[in-house]
């Protein structure tokens, strides 16, 4: 697992931790079945508390990504794949994004926006 973590980003430690298991299941590095490793270890390794890792892993358990069960740890569960088959479309988009000029945070607020508009129809 590919874990970049910036003490200095405004982005809090355990949304970041979030965020690479996120892009490791995107680019196929994850898969369904496969085992997080344990908390304590990435703690260690990236040099933050071993509470954000699984404050991280409880996100992610509560996206329905990672199931977590005593004695086995996190697992990457079946929603990965459809993570997976994203990743085209998501790279058109961004292809079609930059062709029109638009930065990536432009983007990225036009997906937020969008999704918490279709938030407010329900």
């Amino acid at each position: 697992m590919l874990l970049r973590i910036d003490p200095h980003s405004a982005e809090p430690l355990f949304a970041q931790v979030a965020a690479a298991v996120r892009a490791d299941v995107a680019a196929g590095r994850l898969r369904v079945g496969e085992r997080l490793p344990a908390a304590r270890d990435v703690a260690k390794a990236a040099d933050i508390n071993l509470h954000t890792v699984l404050r991280a892993y409880q996100v992610l358990r509560d996206e329905g990504l990672v199931d977590m069960r005593r004695g086995r740890g996190a697992v990457i569960t079946d929603a990965a794949a459809a993570i997976a088959a994203l990743q085209g479309d998501i790279a058109a988009l961004r292809e079609r994004a930059r062709a029109l000029g638009l930065s990536p945070d432009t983007l990225a607020s036009l997906l937020r926006e969008g999704d918490e508009g279709n938030s407010h129809d329900q």
